[in-house]
């Protein structure tokens, strides 16, 4: 036979097709690899699924089958709730096969931080004080997510009781971070964070009382918001700080942050702290222009001190940010120097004391000193810790609200700012260990730039900028007034859409080795 060409090629092997296809049942496409399909953002599998290409069983096999090979290495799980998953992802492809789809997160598998209550799966705060607590009701937001369509899949380790900064003082062994196996992926949601960016989460929910969404969302280069305080319902989570508690979305994109945000909002009336904000559609505000925006630079006090890689990501991050807004200027943010923290860590004492009285040696060494320390200081601020404190405690509060009600002020010559996340490189889990469980008392640290916007209320999302020559990453965080999440959301996308630091993935491999761990202590 001779050669064909082209177009004879293209007559011949429709021909031969249509003859199959008239005595064969059609055969069916290639399927994803599970690999293929974890790897997608959760937008892209949203789409996937109301589109009928997978089912929300398939991507629910997909993460359980890389949580069965990775999760021995990086310990971002606690729980994984494998048969309650597989069920909920079977009804929900009942459902989308009549054609009811519940929202866009509908069968998409996500995971929950463990300081998130869930009815009858334990939720212990990466702690042996929890070990065998089990809920009788979700949180809030759970129900929230939930009645979306979300599949819960498990529930991620943590620093014990959200009482640290690393992930690296939990009863269940620390957190690895997926980049580098022998360093921290930040705190108190590290497992949340190591889940999403080793593809064993579409998203998942971290808490964030000082930082604990948007470190780990710097250190594992993924997109972590916090909204502005009370956007979010905080019932049914384990406390820390009460009054600078938030929770919110940790994914893989801004895109995907968006989606999760739309439907973790709305009133709560058994939230003293929730807010009756008007219902916004995040995915849509995620797409204004971001042309007009006044950039704000608060150099002082956040960029002092900086590791020299990070600084170096944040100034490049900056001149892409130039180009897309309207300016860029260097601007001030009010001092919370005033401002004593130490009273609202009465608040930890009030939920722990208990607790601490009935369980203290079965408290993580680190977390048990820290425990120790806020008691004592709470004793020393006051000869008379019973009458002091409480007035002490009353009027932080006052100061609190006060600063929470004013801060809108302070961007009436900019719309958004821009900083950096952390200040520092993540350490070593064993340098983290060693000083979390460090004796002698050492000078505080200031690493991360996110607890005055706990303490402001204000809403923040770190996003991914870059990386150190070692392959460590660097976050870039933009924060705005109250209630400006929408804005916030079309900024960072506008640089993620700019950018490919998103698109970066850490080398995993089911025979890499987990480096082990060596105290001083």
């Amino acid at each position: 036979m001779g050669m064909l060409n082209r177009r004879e090629f293209v007559v011949m092997a429709a021909a031969a097709s249509q003859a199959i296809l008239n005595t064969k049942p059609a055969i069916a496409a290639i399927s994803p690899s599970h690999d293929e399909l974890a790897a997608l953002t959760l937008g892209e599998a949203s789409r996937r699924i109301h589109a009928r290409e997978v089912t929300s069983t398939d991507l629910t096999q997909a993460l359980l089958d890389r949580i069965k090979i990775y999760n021995p290495k990086i310990n971002a799980f606690i729980t994984v709730m494998q048969q309650d998953a597989i069920a909920q992802a079977a009804a929900l492809d009942k459902e989308a096969a009549a054609g009811r789809f519940r929202s866009p997160l509908h069968g998409i598998p996500i995971a929950l931080k463990d300081n998130i209550d869930t009815r009858g799966t334990r939720t212990t705060a990466a702690s042996a004080v929890f070990d065998d607590r089990v809920p009788d009701q979700d949180a809030y937001v759970v129900s929230r997510l939930k009645e979306a369509g979300a599949v819960i899949i498990g529930k991620t380790n943590m620093h014990e009781f959200a009482a640290g900064g690393s992930s690296a003082s939990t009863y269940f062994g620390p957190v690895r971070n997926p980049w580098a196996l022998d360093h921290i992926p930040a705190g108190s949601s590290g497992g949340s964070a190591a889940a999403v960016i080793s593809d064993m989460a579409y998203g998942a929910l971290g808490t964030d009382t000082g930082g604990s969404v948007r470190m780990p969302a710097a250190y594992c280069s993924i997109v972590g918001l916090k909204p502005t305080y009370g956007l979010v319902s905080i019932h049914g989570i384990i406390p820390l700080i009460y009054s600078l508690d938030h929770c919110g979305p940790m994914t893989r994109t801004v895109e995907d942050a968006a989606i999760m945000l739309n439907h973790m909002t709305g009133f709560d009336k058994f939230d003293v702290a929730s807010v009756d904000h008007p219902k916004e559609d995040y995915v849509a505000s995620m797409k204004q222009p971001i042309s007009g925006i006044r950039l704000g630079i608060p150099r002082a006090p956040f960029f002092d001190m900086l590791d020299e890689e990070t600084a170096k990501s944040v100034e490049a991050a900056i001149e892409v940010l130039t180009k897309l807004t309207r300016s860029t200027a260097d601007c001030y943010l009010p001092a919370i120097s005033g401002f004593s923290s130490l009273a609202l860590r009465g608040e930890l004492e009030a939920y722990h004391i208990e607790l601490f009285r009935r369980n203290e040696q079965r408290y993580s060494l680190g977390v048990r000193q820290n425990m120790e320390s806020v008691e004592k200081a709470l004793n020393d601020v006051a000869s008379e810790p019973c009458s002091e404190k409480v007035v002490d405690y009353i009027t932080s509060n006052w100061q609190l609200i006060l600063m929470r009600k004013s801060i809108d002020d302070a961007f009436k010559d900019f719309d958004l700012v821009a900083l950096p996340t952390m200040r520092i490189l993540p350490r070593t889990i064993n340098d983290a260990l060693n000083r979390e469980e460090e004796i002698k008392p050492r000078e505080p640290e200031v690493i991360s730039n996110c607890t005055p916007f706990n303490i402001f209320g204000l809403p923040a999302i770190s996003i991914p900028c870059g990386f150190s020559a070692s392959g460590l990453p660097i976050g870039l965080m933009i924060a705005g007034p109250r209630f400006s999440e929408g804005k916030l959301l079309a900024l960072a996308n506008a640089y993620e859409n700019a950018t490919d630091w998103h698109k970066k993935r850490p080398v995993l491999s089911p025979g890499m080795t987990v480096p082990s761990l060596t105290r001083k202590i």
